[in-house]
């Protein structure tokens, strides 16, 4: 019986963990460490901030989807209740 706070604990000490309720195969949640970005040319961030804007990222969790994207996460109540959570490979 895994919490949610095992599942921070976890990617705190960098592992991906899930849920074993999720239908999405592959999916899992991994902590971003904060970082610096500088806004560069041609990137999607230039069409918001000057060329060469410097700003720093929070750190936060992004989850790997069934598609193939890493998307932000936000967890959602049922998240937050499950105890579910796991280790993902």
């Amino acid at each position: 019986m895994n919490t949610i706070g095992w599942a921070v604990k976890e990617l705190h000490n960098g592992n991906k963990v899930r849920r074993s309720g999720w239908n999405g195969k592959g999916m899992f949640l991994i902590l971003v460490p904060g970082s610096k970005v500088k806004v560069a040319e041609g990137r999607p961030l230039a069409s918001c901030f000057p060329i060469g804007t410097e700003f720093e990222y929070a750190p936060h969790v992004d989850m790997w989807t069934a598609q193939g994207y890493l998307i932000p996460w936000l967890c959602s109540q049922a998240d937050l209740l499950a105890t579910d959570w796991e280790l993902a490979e």
